[in-house]
């Protein structure tokens, strides 16, 4: 035995093994490390690929949500959905009041986004009740999306110290990016649908990702050319009730959202969670699945409506909750998600808005149709209206609203003044109204046969229906159509109606100062000085200028308040220094004040910058006069 084991040590192959030490190992195990670092490295230097940042900054100090982000969830879509881009301050000022809003084309607020989301309802209640407060309500909102995305996006959204996160979403589980039954598929295992998630923050893995997709390219269709984002995520993917498949659905959402809810407790930031409204009586099944264990979704719809007409509610919610359940064509959320939502809510001790129940409340006949739903499953803009009012209710209840003092009006006052004050024009009805006409002429709602030629279906009878075919067909931008709209009425000389369309703008972007700056210069053009004051003054409390102090102190000049226009005279000195015409108006102030030594000296000032200043000189000699008199 000895001899054997002395022989095997003699063995060349031994000896070659035992002689590598073990720093050549370690050095084995380094450079694929190191390749890949530098690989990297490389790639963000030359800025390979899509900017993969959650944030991007946008002008003076604020972020909002990278439009190109839903590339990390989008693998075969050209065109990926964005945010409605909302703004927020890069470092929170002290009285800010930031809430989040998360969640998929019902959160954004289709077919009425921007403007007709319940965020939008919800940050001009607060605007209103907490004046001294800086409110930002963020809404996050992304098509076609689900709980991965919004898993991704999570810790990046607590890192920018929210005070709350509004949670509306299910509606998507199944078919929305990386869903059991989407086209853009990473597999049916939710952790390694995270981790590759992960990895995607990295151009490595984005260069890997191109690679791989170019070679699958090379022996696939083109699947996505045509039709609505809607008709090409659910890729014929017929879900049957409680099947494999919609287990998993469930599963995946359970899943992910109690990671996001893990999240927000240990980092102490409240969270509201919110159930699902969908259309029952009015939207029967898409698809019925013959079975040999469940009826027909078209069968049961029937026997729903035969309820309804026989005037029993109970029976007829329950019949038309099941055939929503049955319908093979999971574009509505199942009874099952509402249930995980507010067992979700019970464990983690989350407030719940119960939108479901509210919404079948407010229909004459106690279930949710479309006197409050454009679809299957997208809220009217009064239903939107109605789900930011039952947010805030939910906020005042569980005392999640800013801390500084409220205003002293009550709930039906502030509901009342925020809708009389919407600023939702004809503009954004119109686009709306062709949003919906274009998803309901694609499957499933039409067959291909059953197509309306897109030309027949947006019908230009008007300007305004005009510039929203232009949106919908992504021809112009949102932004774009109301400055033109804009643009349009103030040639016919319709200022309201022009004033209309920037009041959208400014409700959308109000950090856009050049929007105020525009309007102002209108205003004052055709001497309407009380409304432009109201724009200055907006503006000034967003950035400030020689003009805009200018202005104020002008037209408070002009209305005798004397004090507040002394303090923007000033303030536009300090901007500009050599406006002959500033200090001549500091000087009537000071003439009104019946300070005549402060207002010659003014006046004096006026006219070394600029001698030939009539009204200057002709003030000059009556305020000389007055001073000597005195003395």
């Amino acid at each position: 035995m000895k001899k054997k084991l002395k022989e095997k040590k003699q063995d060349p192959v031994y000896i070659s093994a035992k002689k590598y030490p073990k720093w050549f190992l370690i050095v084995l195990i380094l450079i694929p490390i190191l390749f890949f670092i530098l690989l990297e490295f490389s790639l963000r230097i030359f800025n390979y690929g899509f900017d993969n940042r959650q944030w991007i900054p946008a002008a003076d100090g604020e972020l909002f949500l990278n439009p190109e982000i839903a590339k990390r969830y989008f693998y075969t879509v050209k065109k990926v959905p964005s945010s409605n881009g909302d703004l927020f301050d890069e470092v929170k000022k002290e009285n800010a009041f930031r809430v989040f809003v998360l969640g998929e084309s019902s959160a954004a607020g289709y077919p009425f986004l921007p403007l007709g989301s319940f965020s939008h309802y919800l940050s001009n209640r607060l605007k209103l009740v907490f004046p001294s407060s800086k409110i930002e309500v963020v809404n996050l909102g992304l098509t076609a999306v689900n709980s991965f995305t919004l898993r991704d996006l999570f810790p990046g959204v607590l890192d920018q110290k929210p005070d709350l996160i509004l949670i509306y979403t299910g509606h998507n589980e199944y078919y929305g990016a990386l869903g059991i039954g989407s086209m853009e598929s990473l597999g049916t295992s939710r952790e390694t649908v995270n981790l590759l998630l992960y990895l995607n923050k990295f151009k490595t893995a984005v260069l890997l990702r191109n690679i791989i997709q170019g070679i699958l390219n090379l022996f696939s269709i083109n699947e996505t050319a045509g039709g609505t984002l809607m008709s090409r995520m659910a890729k014929d993917q017929f879900i049957e009730f409680k099947s494999e498949s919609y287990n998993k659905g469930i599963e995946q959402f359970k899943g992910n959202m109690g990671d996001m809810l893990e999240m927000a407790k240990e980092r102490n930031v409240p969270v509201i969670f919110s159930t699902l409204v969908s259309n029952l009586k009015d939207q029967p099944p898409f698809i019925s699945i013959k079975s040999k264990e469940y009826p027909s979704a078209e069968k049961i719809y029937k026997q729903a409506e035969a309820s309804l007409n026989s005037e029993d509610k109970e029976a007829a919610d329950s019949l038309f909750r099941f055939a929503k359940d049955l319908d093979g064509l999971r574009f509505r959320a199942p009874e099952e998600l509402n249930h995980t939502i507010k067992s979700l809510c019970k464990r983690f001790s989350l407030p719940l808005v119960d939108a479901d129940s509210a919404f079948n409340a407010a229909t004459p006949d106690g279930i949710a149709g479309n006197n409050l739903m454009t679809d299957h499953l997208h809220p009217t803009l009064k239903g939107y209206q109605i789900l930011g009012k039952l947010f805030f209710e939910k906020m005042k209840e569980r005392d999640l609203l800013p801390a500084s003092a409220p205003v002293k009006l009550s709930d039906a006052e502030q509901d009342s003044i925020v809708l009389s004050n919407f600023n939702f024009t004809k503009l954004d009805s119109a686009i709306a109204e062709d949003k919906i006409k274009l998803l309901k002429n694609d499957w499933p709602f039409v067959t291909k046969e059953g197509k309306i030629p897109e030309h027949v279906l947006l019908n230009n009878k008007s300007i305004v229906d005009s510039f929203a075919a232009e949106v919908v067909k992504d021809k112009i931008s949102w932004e774009e159509a109301h400055r033109k709209l804009a643009a349009y009425y103030l040639v016919k000389k319709d200022v309201n109606s022009f004033l209309a369309e920037m009041d959208a703008l400014i409700a959308q972007y109000p950090f856009v100062v050049e929007y105020y700056d525009y309007v102002t210069n209108i205003l004052i053009r055709l001497k309407d000085y009380g409304k432009a004051y109201k724009y200055l003054k907006s503006g000034y409390e967003i950035k400030p200028n020689a003009f805009k102090t200018k202005w104020l102190g002008t037209i408070d000049l002009y209305n005798n308040k004397l004090d507040s226009a002394e303090k923007y005279f000033k303030e536009s000195l300090e901007y500009d220094n050599n406006d002959a015409q500033i200090w001549y108006n500091l000087a009537g102030v000071y003439v009104r004040k019946k300070n005549y030594k402060a207002a010659l000296d003014r006046v004096n000032k006026a006219l070394s910058l600029n001698p030939r200043y009539a009204e200057a000189i002709k003030l000059q000699s009556q305020l000389q006069s007055a001073v000597d008199t005195k003395n």
